[in-house]
């Protein structure tokens, strides 16, 4: 019996070792073979041999029966989280879960949500959405999700939990700053698309893109609300910030299109790995959609990964100024591998470099100005007392006709953004400074 465990394990031992050493999808049947091979002959036969007596102990006297794809199922996992934070074996449910996150559309209630000391803080309610249709504001701080107390969770976890099956209902503590008592909401799921790029005009010429993730429409979402933006200015923009605050990242594919928007030339990000196949430099090939006018990119320590190589792509292209918070600085490359079980392999392959050649793995990205997360308060300053003031004041011998405003209009909708949102306001000010100086000296 033992010696049937023992070789039951070893040979499904040799499988996971055989799938973990495969390379990227790219390489060829050849390699493939070559690798399984030279997997094979490298099997550590003592070690596996160890790992097949705990597996038939644990099989045989642990207190409760636990079936062999669950203790297998547990050792890939051990094996792979172990590695990093970011390499995950994910079983069918999980990599179903990857697809739907990788592509926006999914059964939930529309919140775009962050992690805060342990639970999550709704950042926005998706407009048209069972969130946005609630009554949940901005910076309600959702505790518990049908009755289940969430601190501690991790984000996806937590994430996981908001979703479900369009249709089923979902109940959610939430507290709120001011209000003394736990709110509850009960709301129903739909199917949710997420837009990752949401864009406006701050004012005449002064455009808003915030990119809440990095998804495989991501570019061409970018592209779309970059020609919008012009249509509706009637002409092309003087400026645009570029929002990446609290971007988890997503597809690299994704970051390098949106890169490409903006630049005519030059490296974009470049990663290298172990595999040469892993040893990509990403070219920007344009055109620049906003023909060279200045751009903000806004950041903060939830951007990462992607967002990152966006950010860094544009500092050291020389193309935008970096304003707001050093970043997250996750500067590593996941390749998904679908395995034969319908699983998925999610495994670290690659450092990727900034354009200067650095790495921001622990570092992040420092922005060009820092400035902290914070609220604008409108000062109340008595009015200075003027010439025209005074009495028997002298007249102007050459009046102008008629006063023209010189300033950027901005509404007032927009101006309530600005003031609740000082790095925002920072970065549209920068901007304008940016576009006077460029008219003044050309």
């Amino acid at each position: 019996m033992k010696k049937t465990i023992m070789r039951y394990a070893l040979i499904l031992l040799t499988g996971v070792f055989l799938g973990a050493g495969l390379t990227i999808e790219r390489a060829v049947q050849a390699q493939r073979e070559a690798h399984e091979n030279a997997a094979l002959a490298q099997l550590p036969l003592k070690e596996l041999r160890t790992f097949a007596e705990v597996f038939n102990i644990v099989k045989a006297e642990y207190v409760i029966p636990i079936s062999d794809r669950k203790l297998i199922n547990n050792a890939i996992r051990g094996m792979v989280n172990n590695l990093d934070p970011h390499s995950q074996y994910l079983d069918p449910r999980q990599y179903k879960h990857l697809q739907v996150d990788t592509t926006g559309r999914f059964g939930g209630v529309g919140l775009e949500v962050t992690e805060y000391k342990g639970f999550l803080r709704v950042v926005t309610p998706i407009h048209g959405t069972p969130g946005g249709r609630s009554g949940i504001r901005p910076g309600d701080l959702i505790v518990r999700i049908n009755g289940t107390f969430i601190q501690g969770l991790s984000l996806r976890k937590a994430v996981h939990l908001l979703r479900g099956r369009p249709g089923s209902s979902v109940t959610l503590t939430i507290l709120r700053k001011g209000v003394t008592r736990p709110l509850t909401f009960h709301l129903d799921r739909q199917i949710i698309k997420i837009h990752s790029v949401v864009g406006k005009l701050l004012a005449p010429g002064y455009g808003y893109v915030r990119i809440s993730e990095f998804q495989g429409d991501t570019g061409r979402g970018v592209t779309r609300t970059l020609l919008h933006l012009k249509a509706e200015n009637h002409g092309p923009l003087k400026g645009l910030i570029l929002d990446l605050r609290d971007n988890p990242g997503g597809v690299l594919n994704a970051a390098v299109a949106v890169c490409d928007d903006f630049l005519n030339r030059g490296v974009i990000v470049s990663t290298r790995g172990r595999v040469p196949t892993s040893d990509i430099v990403f070219h920007a090939h344009g055109p620049d959609l906003l023909h060279g006018a200045p751009m903000v990119v806004l950041v903060n320590g939830g951007s990462a990964s992607a967002a990152e190589i966006v950010a860094g792509a544009l500092q050291d292209n020389r193309r935008a100024i970096v304003l707001g918070s050093k970043t997250f600085g996750k500067g590593s490359v996941q390749t998904i591998m679908p395995m034969s079980n319908g699983g998925a392999l999610r495994l670290t392959t690659a450092r990727y470099f900034t354009p200067s050649g650095h790495s921001i793995q622990n570092v992040g990205i420092t922005p060009n100005i820092v400035v902290h997360e914070g609220r604008f308060v409108p000062g109340h300053h008595k009015p200075f007392l003027r010439e025209i003031n005074l009495p028997g004041h002298l007249g102007n011998p050459n009046p102008p006709k008629k006063t023209v405003a010189r300033g950027v209009l901005v509404p007032a909708k927009v101006e309530n953004m600005l003031n609740q949102d000082y790095q925002l306001r920072q970065a549209f000010d920068l901007l304008k400074g940016i576009a006077v100086f460029q008219h003044f000296r050309g």
